[in-house]
């Protein structure tokens, strides 16, 4: 029996180094990203991969894809350039992730996710948007949410919270915010922003 588990992890051992780097090179490729189906007829993200290849940008994804850019410059922008990790722990996060959907694909117990159970990082959405908006406002206008420095500062609000990435219907000249749930966060220090609109 102790053998047997010693046999084991040492295989484990050897073998997750190969898992990484095969799983990494298999993940450059988006139309990976959706090879498995759920149904015959369905891939796996079907609407995302739609949405994310509409033109006009039906979403914030899709506006990414369009810009056919990454944080390395001169390449189609893929699913791995967002939902890839950027550290040692956003990769292995990623990983453990996609060995988990894997094991409940190949068991038959995979169900398309109505949303995302690991929300990206800030450093994920940091390796290209290094800086923000730090022009300044004109006197008669509204300062920006990213004009103003306190807002730059760790204000336990992640990106991903604001700016919702694949829903549609967010609106495109606002960079696909959707106005509920920006308005639900400001909330969280304003409360000015917890009355409705009139």
């Amino acid at each position: 029996m102790l053998r047997g588990l010693l046999w084991a992890g040492l295989v484990a051992a050897l073998s997750a180094p190969v898992g990484w780097m095969v799983s990494d090179r298999l993940e450059r490729d988006n139309d990976f990203c959706n090879a498995c189906h759920l149904t015959p007829a369905q891939p796996l993200h079907e609407a995302v991969r739609r949405d994310f290849a509409a033109t006009p940008a039906a979403s914030l994804a899709g506006a990414h894809g369009a810009a056919q850019l990454d944080a390395r410059g001169g390449r189609d922008f893929r699913c791995i350039d967002c939902h890839g990790g950027v550290s040692f722990t956003g990769r292995a996060r990623v990983k453990l992730l996609a060995g988990l959907d894997a094991f409940w694909y190949v068991t038959g117990r995979f169900e398309e996710p109505e949303g995302m159970a690991w929300p990206l990082w800030d450093e994920d959405c940091r390796q290209c948007h290094l800086r923000f908006d730090e022009s300044q406002a004109e006197a008669w206008q509204s300062p920006r949410f990213h004009q103003l420095p306190v807002h730059n500062v760790r204000l336990g609000v992640d990106c991903v919270e604001c700016h919702l990435v694949h829903e549609p219907d967010g609106q495109p000249l606002h960079h696909f915010l959707h106005a509920d749930r920006v308005r639900a966060q400001c909330a969280r220090c304003h409360s000015e922003f917890e009355e409705e609109p009139r």
